[in-house]
């Protein structure tokens, strides 16, 4: 293999003819401003290429998808290893992948509990054993004494008294023991019935149990396996109710009550197997269930006004009807709130059934046999909410599997632990020296694995926790303990951003991790623009110099040390620097102050929000800080501003418990701004979120060309049909299925991508096409629009929050969450002079994709919004953002069941002053730089 990766001319988006190389076996970092083409390169161009290259060294059959595969536009990529991406982004969407799956630590759990785990009876919890013929003559001689050998008659052979006789004699047995008493074939009472008796012993043998009648022992009690279905019974004495007994089963079962145990395997302790997965919630750990809260959304509502609401759907308007008529009759005002009618009328209402009215609740549940129409199903989806399953507790597994135990754990509660405790669980671990041995490589293995997670800061997850609901940071960091735990050599690694959503405590950790994936032999190549990630590369490789046009270039190739004229080399030296601002906006005399918040790790939270401020809620990752904000604060604040809260709760969307909440009233609205994006489908670009190309269709149709054909702004939309192509329907490519790979989109041959008409593309602006202008950079089409106020002013609000390199038209699906983020504050600015009052805007760690230069423009914008009279709170990491807040909201001191408490709140001065948070450590030396203005 060549000692480089060596690039020629990659010339992808809006790289300009890229040559370099790059090392071998280490750690590289690519950095630069925002857009100029760092994941270009690294995904788009050398994983691309490494993926195609590995389809190559597969079968024919996969071969063949090769040329529908888009080929990265570079001439050469020599000394190209298999490639594997570990993206900041979650693409589980399945409700049964967990923590523990997606991370294999549950399937070593299966696989332990399937070796070392001790099987109990489902019933009343005696011990489930599976004895041998040798183990239990053992087991009667050691007792001693007289003994009588039996094994119960099985129900299936209790036909008719004469006929069991008959049997049995012709086995060679003459004696039983019918509830206790014992007969003798030849001496059975009158009127006795065999098959009516409770408990039928067949005796097998009568001896005296001693080390010499060892073998005979050992051949009655197998006897009595053969035919007692794998049951001995052992009687000492004379056989009465009173005598000592031991009982013997060749079959798991227990060995008090026999009833039959499942063999354990793996699979039983799978929740996504049907031997293992509980039946009555089928491995989901809930069940849906019709909620009350979700049906009367409003208690304060009358039934005339609709506090049923399934009934105010205009389908039901004959249900409304019946539903007065029968309140009247029954004696409950129609008028009256909900909240004040009587408790036997509101059950009535909702569970009864009398005549024609039939309750909400049953209602919804004979609609149930409609569920094969999907409407029916979105519409009794609104009003159930997941629920923990009774049967299983939440466990998602059923009692065979919940029966089986190590020490007095069960697997479903180690999976409820979070990763930090079950390590802790599985030093402690007391077995056997013979378990020992057998569980020692699968211990190995999950200490590995658990020390991975841990290592990259997911120590306060538990295994239970659905993947679906992590951040993009969190999965991408469970793919990379997962990289560690393959063990793969000579591989090309491509992480982007590894650091984000990570508190600088826990950045060292992670850098320690990729250290350790390259001196297994890999090459691990990092988007980063983390300070302290760079100075840790052995080789950074910097694209600028600017964003978008102005960036694709390569600024800086080589050792961290010799970057020193570039942008990044400047931060890294400090001759430019975020400075600490010279005053901090004073807090008060306005406040938001929550009293009381509970949820999650969240118990009894009082903080305090100086309104018109720049707020950081700070923390190590797990301590609690989206759930305060988002899911507390927000929440809340969106009760009492809008009415109601926005959280889908019958999609298990949580929202936190206060004591008290005052200071909201000073606000006219809130805003969450997150990293969601602003569109799912490729046709929603920046202009129409900024709803900027209304009047660039506007100006179109108000050309003389476009007049004499009568076209109007609609005919400009790709989204409408007129002016569009309709082999692609606007869209500019078609989707092409690749089978067992991810579909991809290639051009539309009949109209080349451009979306529109050739008759449309006719008229021009400046010598520009509809098609043309949305190629456009916003730099660009601020400078060429200058002329246009509207338009001109909602551009210049895309290129004020660092996004002036965007194409007007770039599909929505290929900005990051950082560039979506910044969209909807530009939006905001767009639009926020149109509207009175003050707000407050909370964001989830904005910094996430910026380069530490376009940090300083968002700490410009964020600025603008204060001083408009707004509030703002962003959820940060990031020192340099945290040092420019005028409050600081310190959670933790740690993760999960660790943190959850207030640590500190007040100015960064006084953060930095407490010695038991981990955010004042790493800020007080950034503090102590001389006040200044922000550097520029």
């Amino acid at each position: 293999m060549q000692s480089v990766i060596r690039i020629v001319n990659a010339r992808q988006n809006n790289l300009k003819g890229i040559s370099v190389d790059l090392p071998h076996r280490k750690l590289i970092v690519v950095t630069g401003p925002s857009g100029s083409g760092k994941s270009t390169l690294a995904f788009d161009t050398l994983y691309a290429e490494g993926q195609r290259r590995y389809i190559e060294s597969l079968s024919t059959y996969a071969k063949q998808f090769l040329d529908r595969m888009p080929k990265p536009l570079v001439d050469r990529l020599e000394g190209l290893a298999p490639a594997v991406a570990i993206e900041q982004r979650n693409p589980v969407i399945s409700s049964r992948s967990t923590v523990g799956t997606a991370t294999e630590v549950y399937d070593y759990l299966r696989l332990l509990w399937a070796r070392v785990g001790r099987c109990y009876c489902r019933k009343c919890g005696g011990p489930v054993r599976r004895d041998t013929a040798e183990e239990s003559a053992d087991a009667i001689v050691a007792q001693g004494g007289r003994v009588q050998i039996c094994f119960p008659l099985p129900p299936v052979a209790r036909l008719a008294h004469p006929a069991v006789v008959e049997n049995l004699r012709a086995l060679g047995f003459v004696r039983v023991l019918a509830d206790g008493t014992a007969y003798h074939f030849d001496e059975l009472p009158p009127g006795l019935d065999l098959t009516r008796i409770q408990e039928l012993l067949v005796v097998v043998d009568r001896l005296v149990a001693e080390p010499a009648s060892l073998g005979r022992v050992c051949e009655s009690v197998a006897t009595a396996f053969a035919e007692g279905e794998g049951i001995a019974v052992a009687i000492f004495g004379s056989g009465s109710s009173d005598d000592q007994r031991l009982r013997f089963t060749e079959f798991p079962a227990c060995s008090r009550c026999d009833t039959p145990s499942v063999s354990v395997t793996p699979a039983l302790f799978s929740f996504n197997n049907p031997r293992g997965a509980c039946s009555n919630c089928n491995g989901f750990g809930a069940t849906l269930e019709y909620d009350e809260s979700l049906i009367i959304c409003d208690p304060s509502k009358s039934l005339a006004r609709g506090a049923i609401d399934p009934w105010t759907k205009p389908r039901y308007e004959s249900r409304r009807r019946i539903l007065l008529q029968f309140a009247r009759s029954i004696g409950a005002d129609p008028d009256a709130p909900w909240s004040r009618l009587k408790a036997s009328h509101r059950r009535e209402l909702l569970f009864g059934r009398k005549g024609r009215f039939v309750g909400i609740f049953p209602f919804l549940k004979d609609l149930e046999e409609k569920r094969y129409k999907q409407y029916i199903r979105v519409f009794l989806r609104q009003y159930q909410l997941a629920k923990t399953c009774e049967a299983c507790g939440g466990s998602k597994l059923n009692s065979d599997a919940l029966s089986v135990r190590i020490g007095p754990d069960t697997i479903g509660s180690v999976s409820s632990r979070s990763l930090d405790e079950l390590y802790q669980w599985l030093r402690g671990l007391d077995l056997s020296p013979t378990e020992q041995q057998i569980a020692q490589l699968i211990v190995e293995q999950l200490e590995a694995r658990i020390s991975f997670l841990r290592d990259v800061g997911l120590g306060y997850l538990t295994l239970d926790r659905q993947t679906r609901t992590l951040s993009g940071g969190e999965a991408q960091r469970i793919s990379l303990s997962n990289a560690l735990g393959s063990r793969l050599v000579d591989t090309l690694y491509v992480l982007d951003e590894p650091s984000v959503g990570l508190h600088p405590r826990d950045t060292d950790r992670l850098l320690g991790l990729l250290r350790r994936l390259r001196d297994g032999g890999n090459t691990v190549l990092v988007v980063e623009h983390d300070l302290a990630a760079i100075q840790q590369a052995d080789f950074m490789l910097e694209l600028g110099p600017g964003s978008g046009e102005r960036g694709g270039e390569v600024v800086h190739a080589g050792p961290v040390r010799e970057a020193t004229a570039s942008l990044t080399g400047q931060y890294l030296t400090g001759k430019k620097r975020i400075a600490v601002p010279s005053s901090r906006r004073p807090a008060g005399p306005q406040w938001l102050r929550v009293r009381g918040a509970t949820l999650h790790n969240l118990h009894a939270v009082d903080v305090d929000i100086p309104l018109g401020t720049l707020t950081a809620v700070t923390g190590v990752s797990g301590s609690g800080k989206s759930t305060l904000i988002h899911d507390v604060i927000y929440r809340q604040l969106e009760a009492k501003l809008r009415g109601e809260h926005s959280a889908k709760s019958h999609l298990g969307e949580p929202v936190g418990e206060i004591a008290s909440l005052a200071g909201w009233e000073f606000l006219r609205d809130v805003l969450l701004v997150d990293q969601s994006p602003i569109g799912r489908s490729p046709r929603s670009n920046p202009v129409t979120y900024i709803r900027a190309f209304d009047e660039i269709r506007e100006l179109f149709a108000a050309q003389p060309l476009a007049r004499q054909r009568r076209y109007t702004s609609a005919t400009f939309s790709f989204n409408l049909p007129g002016g569009r192509c309709e082999s692609c329907e606007g869209a500019g490519h078609v989707q092409v299925e690749m089978v067992f790979l991810a579909d991809v989109f290639v051009p539309c041959e009949a109209c080349g991508g451009t979306r529109y008409k050739p008759e449309v593309r006719e008229v021009r602006i400046q010598g520009r096409s509809i098609h043309d202008i949305l190629q456009w950079t916003v730099d660009e089409a601020v400078g060429r629009f200058r002329h246009q106020p509207k338009l001109g002013s909602a551009l210049w609000q895309l290129q004020q929050v660092g996004l002036g390199y965007l194409r007007l038209g770039q599909p929505a699906t290929t900005l990051s969450g950082g560039e979506a983020q910044r969209l909807k504050i530009a939006r905001e600015l767009a639009t926020g002079g149109k509207r009175e009052g003050r707000k407050l805007y909370i964001l989830d760690e904005p910094t996430t994709g910026l380069h530490l230069d376009d940090v300083r423009v968002l700490i410009h914008v964020l600025d603008r919004l204060v001083d408009a009279g707004h509030t703002v709170v962003v959820i940060e990491h990031h020192m340099d953002v945290v040092k420019r807040a005028d409050w600081v909201i310190d959670l933790g001191p740690d993760a999960g069941v660790g943190g959850g408490t207030l640590v500190g709140q007040g100015t960064p001065e006084e953060i930095a002053e407490i010695a038991a948070s981990h955010t004042g450590r790493y800020l007080q030396p950034l503090l102590t730089a001389t006040p200044a203005a922000l550097a520029g």
